[in-house]
């Protein structure tokens, strides 16, 4: 007699970021209902979305310095101080990441996705632009600054290898190199 099989074929346990992702999907939901109207997913706009950032402040744990306040611009205070806690712009900015790409997983449509409006994009730079202010911070683009050294990494490649070069500047780094080396010799 053969036994039936036990093992059931449940789906495999949800990433940090997709269990993230639902978490917030489910609160944004659970805030619009909260609304008095509750408001639709539907129904929603960017200023329910910006009214949720708000709403999230009060949660905050990064200390954002007020004009008024002596250690204004100072990364490090050496003293605490009465200004609010706030969330973090790189928390908001990752928030909304995933609610925008949540939105999409759940039918909305990327062109009319309201978590990757203008009006949400100038808020956030707004948020990046005062904290950087405030906590005396200044916030780098990384992703310019690894695309460069990529590039300066590619160009020594083909420099020292002599490969083909791939974009005229390369061409020209490669056709002046012979000259100068030439020129070392004859100084």
């Amino acid at each position: 007699m053969a036994m039936a099989s036990t093992e059931s074929s449940a789906p495999p346990p949800l990433s940090r970021y997709e269990s993230q992702k639902r978490r917030d999907w489910n609160t944004f939901g659970q805030y619009l209902k909260n609304q008095s109207p509750p408001v639709s997913l539907s129904h929603c706009n960017f200023n329910h979305i910006l009214d949720f950032l708000r709403y999230l402040d009060q949660f905050g744990k990064t200390k954002v310095h007020l004009h008024a306040c002596i250690f204004f611009g100072h990364p490090s205070p050496p003293a605490p101080c009465a200004c609010p806690l706030r969330q973090a712009w790189g928390s908001l900015d990752a928030l909304i990441g995933r609610l925008r790409a949540a939105y999409e997983e759940h039918g909305g449509s990327p062109d009319t996705n309201p978590f990757g409006g203008g009006a949400i994009r100038l808020y956030l730079r707004e948020v990046k632009e005062c904290q950087s202010k405030a906590r005396g911070i200044p916030y780098k683009k990384k992703k310019k600054q690894k695309k460069q050294q990529q590039h300066l990494q590619l160009r020594k490649t083909q420099i020292k290898g002599n490969t083909t070069p791939t974009t005229p500047a390369d061409a020209t780094v490669s056709i002046a190199k012979p000259f100068q080396e030439f020129a070392q010799f004859t100084s």
